[in-house]
């Protein structure tokens, strides 16, 4: 199911690459040289391999879709094929890419309709943990299984196939009988409070996976957030786990958690170094309820000849801020239920009584809901950025970027020091303050929304320019 960068070359060159496929791939490249990924309706048992098959949108079959394999500073192309009966689009979460290729529908192209196609062709210049999903009515796609990962390798060898394993995790909202329940998809209930909650995890589409890892070797293991709006809490000390990136973005050397849990929300990703230890078998726990729930297991397996190599990440070069020249903008969440009644502007009407009901608009940023006309703010390329975000809801959010990696500069009522890592996704709480900062050095049209994709949905999402 792994599309890696040899099978890109080869077909770019003109090479028929697809002859010495493993049978369980699920993509084709074209005569041009395009990957061809195509988004439809399939079939797939979520709660257990015996459990009555869901109704899912997948690529190529399954969810998650093909896993992409690239180095750093490859060339990128993607056939999107639309065999869905509504109109679809791809985004590549947390790439740098030029603008035109970012799948937002209806900012940077035109939604793809069905029995429709759309090129993307880039280059990806930073490497490390990316995924790509949806950007079309994407709290309906999403949940039904529209995603993949896209893994950008860095220059030089870091950790081999074996060592390098990556788990994408999604909560699923299941009926009595274990089938995805597509019936409360785009409840009001979820759109106006946390957004669509699952019931059941699963590891790269599995659930419960046993893996197995050998004593005494380093891993890397790439943990992906693919739920529409479950915070995942897990805790990596359990099993002496570090971190070695975060959104795909590596730290300088492997860093200990100093507090528990780490809490992964929607779309964001965290890197482990893990070592196992001969005879302590792996539980990968959520740890946000009332007990831990052990959705993914790892048997630990002695081995003679075993070596205990860690190699170093070579962090990406991004653009320092320059906070003494940058340009502040303030951004305030309000809406959702429990929150504080305030004014809010839809489609250039002021929205009242039922309005809120009818159009399913209950958030807002500085009083507007959904994309305005103008954008939230228009800098030049290379300015600093400084975005300080008030939530003034009752509700936690998952706040994206598009485009761009920034540094946390403050959060209000908190005292954990990440050490102000790269991100493009972070969580802030209720009636938190949170400020950001990053060069705007990627032109363009940049969505700005809650990663909550029901809050997005229903108002969260704004833009900026980047001249």
């Amino acid at each position: 199911m792994t599309i890696n960068r040899r099978q890109f070359l080869k077909t770019s060159a003109g090479g028929a690459a697809f002859a010495a496929l493993p049978i369980s791939f699920h993509a084709a490249f074209a005569a041009d040289g395009f990957l061809e990924i195509t988004a439809a309706p399939s079939q797939q048992s979520l709660y257990s391999d015996t459990a009555p098959a869901s109704d899912l949108w997948t690529y190529n079959g399954t969810a998650p879709g093909p896993e992409i394999r690239v180095k750093r500073g490859d060339r990128v192309k993607v056939r999107l094929i639309n065999r869905l009966d509504e109109p679809t689009s791809i985004h590549w979460h947390g790439i740098r890419i030029a603008n035109a290729m970012d799948g937002v529908a209806r900012l940077t192209q035109d939604a793809v309709e069905p029995g429709g196609s759309f090129d993307y062709d880039f280059i990806v210049p930073d490497a490390g943990t990316y995924w790509y999903h949806a950007h079309n009515r994407s709290w309906n796609q999403v949940a039904r299984g529209l995603y993949g990962v896209l893994i950008v390798e860095a220059d030089t060898a870091e950790f081999d196939a074996e060592h390098d394993r990556t788990l994408v995790i999604d909560d699923w909202r299941l009926d009595q009988q274990g089938k995805l329940d597509t019936a409360s998809l785009g409840s009001l209930m979820d759109w106006t409070h946390g957004g669509r909650i699952g019931n059941w995890l699963t590891v790269n589409g599995k659930s419960l996976p046993r893996y197995s890892l050998n004593a005494n070797e380093a891993y890397r293991l790439r943990l992906i957030n693919a739920s529409n709006a479950r915070v995942l809490g897990l805790d990596p000390t359990q099993f002496g786990g570090k971190i070695l990136a975060y959104d795909g973005q590596s730290l300088p050397q492997p860093a200990e958690l100093t507090y528990q849990p780490l809490l992964l929300g929607p779309a964001q990703r965290v890197d482990l170094l893990v070592v196992p230890k001969a005879g302590e078998p792996i539980e990968l726990n959520e740890v946000s309820g009332n007990q831990p729930f052990a959705f993914a297991n790892f048997d630990v397996a002695e081995k003679p000849d075993s070596k205990l190599v860690t190699p170093a990440l070579i962090p990406n070069r991004l653009p320092e801020p320059d906070l003494a020249k940058a340009r502040s903008f303030r951004l305030d969440m309000t809406g959702g239920a429990m929150g504080q009644m305030v004014d809010m502007v839809y489609n250039g009407k002021k929205l009242e009584g039922n309005d809120f009901r009818d159009t399913a608009q209950v958030w807002a940023f500085n009083g507007i809901a959904n994309l305005a006309t103008e954008p939230f703010f228009s800098v030049e390329r290379e300015e600093t950025v400084v975005v300080e975000t008030i939530n003034r809801t009752s509700f936690i959010h998952a706040m994206h970027v598009h485009g761009h990696h920034f540094r946390i500069l403050e959060r209000s009522g908190s005292d954990i020091d990440e050490g102000q890592p790269w991100r493009d996704t972070f969580l802030i709480g209720p009636e938190q303050t949170t400020k950001i900062a990053f060069v705007a050095d990627n032109p363009g049209k940049w969505l700005l929304h809650c990663h909550m994709l029901e809050h997005a949905a229903a108002g969260m999402i704004t833009w900026f320019e980047v001249g």
